[in-house]
């Protein structure tokens, strides 16, 4: 049997927004989006070189759901974006305005810096292995 995580759901305040973010400041690419209503889209994005996890975006419905824009974990890392070449990724994030609240360290599992998306999601930057 094998299983494989297929979409993560991100609730985000506006599609067009978190599109524009995900595409141009961290280079995911623009799997889907398809119009399902006029309130309602399915819009996924997919990191580059990813082949089977992707995010849906899925705009807030109502407020008990715009409560959780930002802050889906309670203030934990939500998502972790693995890398294979950490300093590449962070300097160009950096360059983009990508806001890091840790500074960049080495641990044995990798180098790793924290950094919030456009809602404030904490996010891992992590290259795998980086020094080994």
């Amino acid at each position: 049997m094998k299983q494989v995580i297929a979409r993560i759901a991100l609730v985000v305040k506006d599609y067009n927004e978190a599109i524009d973010f995900y595409v141009n400041k961290l280079d995911f690419r623009l799997t889907e989006d398809t119009v399902l209503s006029p309130e309602k889209r399915w819009v996924v994005v997919t990191p580059p070189g990813a082949t089977e996890c992707s995010l849906l975006l899925a705009k807030a419905a109502n407020e008990e759901q715009s409560k959780s824009i930002g802050n889906q974990t309670g203030g934990r890392v939500f998502l972790f974006l693995f890398t294979d070449d950490f300093d590449r990724d962070y300097q160009k994030y950096k360059e983009r305005g990508i806001f890091f609240i840790r500074p960049a360290e080495v641990h044995d599992y990798g180098k790793v810096s924290v950094f919030e998306d456009l809602y404030g999601n904490k996010w891992d930057l992590i290259e795998p292995g980086y020094g080994k």
